[in-house]
């Protein structure tokens, strides 16, 4: 397998890059700025580069640039969350293997990699067009399955919606005490909690859970920004906690790391 180096400021999706091709036997290195990308290329000199388009201070452009002047033939593959015409048009002229939109399913993401090296690894032959995926179904997460417990009726049906589409067994609570049923009968893979329910609150639910020998993933919704209730999430091992209304790309992201994390 090959070594790989994925640079993008968002922390979940470098973990999230990180456990699903190393999970395919390659070795992958991250970096969330540009500058700390480009030490980390001079150093490792990565078979592959998984680029985000935009970042702070040092765009994937410019990053790319950097990269041309310490190898021309690097391949790199950008992932963009919404690139326009313009920066696709410069990314092309400076080399860039492909793009690939962020939230793709994994699965998506590691065979157009892996083709990727197959066509490099075969470099007397007519290259194939350039892999360009536009839209994906659904993540291949047969058997994942998610509890959501939210008291707001709205929330958990949009959550169900969306994360049934995705391919996920979506299950709901309206509160605490019916989600620690519903964990009783059979346990989830991942707890998406709100924070603020009444009489029993994210933060006890997950405690409760967590005595319960849960040792699944957990993703914590919060309206408020009550930093000694967020932190006891964290500490018990909350992959993330995010405000509403949600953002349901970077949920899912986190659902898909959650489930790798804790896979059996």
């Amino acid at each position: 397998m090959a070594t790989m180096l994925v640079i993008d400021d968002e922390r979940m999706i470098c973990d999230l890059l990180r456990s699903a091709f190393s999970a395919h036997g390659h070795e992958v290195f991250v970096a969330t700025s540009g500058r700390e990308g480009l030490e980390l290329f001079r150093q490792r000199k990565p078979r592959f580069t998984l680029l985000d388009l935009r970042m702070p201070k040092m765009s994937g452009i410019e990053v790319l640039q950097a990269i041309r002047k310490i190898n021309a033939d690097a391949p790199v593959i950008m992932l963009t969350g919404g690139g326009t015409d313009a920066l696709e048009i410069r990314a092309r002229g400076l080399g860039v293997t492909d793009f690939l939109r962020k939230g793709l399913p994994l699965e998506v993401l590691v065979r157009a990699v892996d083709r990727a090296m197959q066509r490099m690894a075969k470099p007397l032959e007519a290259p194939p067009e350039a892999v360009r995926i536009e839209e994906a179904s659904g993540a291949d997460t047969e058997g994942d399955s998610v509890l959501v417990v939210d008291d707001e009726p709205q929330i958990r049906s949009m959550l169900s919606q969306y994360l049934t589409s995705r391919g996920y067994q979506v299950r709901v609570a309206q509160d605490g005490p019916t989600a620690l049923a519903m964990a009783e009968e059979a346990l989830p893979q991942f707890v998406i909690l709100d924070m603020y329910m009444p009489g029993m609150n994210g933060l006890e639910l997950l405690r409760e859970l967590r005595a319960r020998k849960y040792a699944g993933g957990v993703l914590g919704l919060t309206g408020s920004q009550d930093e000694k209730l967020l932190q006891g999430v964290l500490d018990l091992g909350a992959v993330d906690v995010m405000g509403k209304p949600v953002d349901l790309e970077r949920l899912e992201l986190a659902v898909q790391l959650g489930c790798i994390l804790t896979a059996p």
